[in-house]
């Protein structure tokens, strides 16, 4: 069964266990958040609801999350937000630099 993105139950279960911080500031996610930084959002890396595997569902906290929006991950990179934040191709979880050198495709 799916979640209401869409999500498999095994793909879910396997991100909620790889991703404790966000994937892309870093931010440790905690039970009880003080704040947006410390929440986790779903996250599609390459940004195709069609595309639910591991290799493209991520948590991240919700400050990045509403940051990135709908932008292409190489071009939220770049904005401010990032360069505020110290988020670049090399400060990201793995799962995204992966995403980076061979982005999911839909199959």
């Amino acid at each position: 069964m799916a979640n209401r993105w869409g999500i498999p139950k095994d793909v879910e279960d396997l991100v909620k266990q790889r991703d404790t911080n966000c994937v892309y500031c870093g931010q440790e996610f905690l039970d009880i958040p003080e704040s947006r930084k410390q929440k986790p959002s779903w996250e599609h890396i390459v940004n195709d609801i069609r595309i639910n595997g591991t290799d493209n569902i991520a948590l991240c906290c919700m400050s990045c999350n509403a940051s990135k929006g709908a932008k292409l991950l190489e071009d939220w990179l770049l904005c401010n937000y990032c360069k505020r934040n110290n988020i670049n191709e090399d400060s990201v979880a793995q799962i995204v630099k992966e995403a980076i050198k061979k982005p999911p495709r839909f199959k």
